[in-house]
């Protein structure tokens, strides 16, 4: 046993609340077209906007920055109800987060939200995390409706993009590491702002458990562990 090895120390798995304002979020290629459909309310083509994009691509933040302009509701598709849809448009502004999830639920009540609210010019904005076409929804009318309406996709991060969010996820953990570690994940991660954030979690659980900074080759170990592709993946260092 090593005299000077580090002691174990404990990770708790807290939450890291996201920073969900405008000047936080990080604009690229990817999801410039949805920024910048966002940024232009109110000249909406439409009442109803529908904004799609993979898990953790930044649905919420944009609908976040959205909600706080046009001071809206945000609320979980699944929980639309008959008994709700008078009471969440009178607000004027609403966000209806993950209708690929509302699939099976209460698709009437969505479907009369969606028409009461353009009946009274409330703007809604939409989220999901699938194309409107690829959504498995029981009620024709619903499925209609939302095809009618305009939508803006986040698409694949680029690289820029990618590493640019990757460092974003550390500041905001107050984690300090070398431009070689972001390197390390950007080229072995799936293009996913999603699953970035996923390794940047581990990686902080694993070095806090360790009592360690955060080098190359943890981060190595840490992709390798997670069944990411890491050739040429170097032995852990001792510092």
């Amino acid at each position: 046993m090593r005299e000077n090895a580090p002691p174990k120390q404990l990770a708790f798995d807290l939450p890291i609340d996201p920073r969900y304002g405008r000047e936080d979020f990080l604009v690229g290629p990817a999801n410039e077209a949805a920024y910048g459909l966002i940024e232009s309310w109110p000249d909406w083509p439409d009442t109803v906007l529908v904004l799609t994009g993979p898990s953790g691509s930044g649905k919420s933040h944009l609908a976040s920055i959205w909600a706080t302009r046009a001071h809206a509701w945000t609320v979980p598709a699944a929980e639309v109800t008959a008994g709700s849809v008078t009471h969440l448009v009178s607000n004027g502004a609403l966000v209806i987060e993950d209708v690929d999830r509302a699939a099976g639920r209460d698709e009437a009540a969505l479907f009369h939200l969606l028409n009461l609210a353009r009946e009274r010019r409330s703007p809604v904005l939409l989220t999901s995390g699938a194309g409107i076409d690829r959504l498995e929804l029981a009620t024709a009318d619903l499925r209609s409706r939302l095809r009618l309406a305009p939508g803006v996709a986040i698409l694949a991060p680029d690289d820029a993009l990618l590493r640019a969010v990757i460092v974003k996820l550390f500041v905001d953990r107050q984690l300090v590491v070398d431009l070689s570690v972001v390197e390390a994940l950007a080229l072995r991660i799936d293009r996913s702002l999603g699953r970035a954030r996923e390794v940047v979690a581990e990686l902080d659980r694993d070095a806090l458990g360790r009592g360690r900074r955060i080098t190359r080759p943890l981060a190595l170990a840490v992709l390798d562990r997670l069944g990411a592709s890491v050739a040429g993946a170097e032995p852990e260092d001792e510092d």
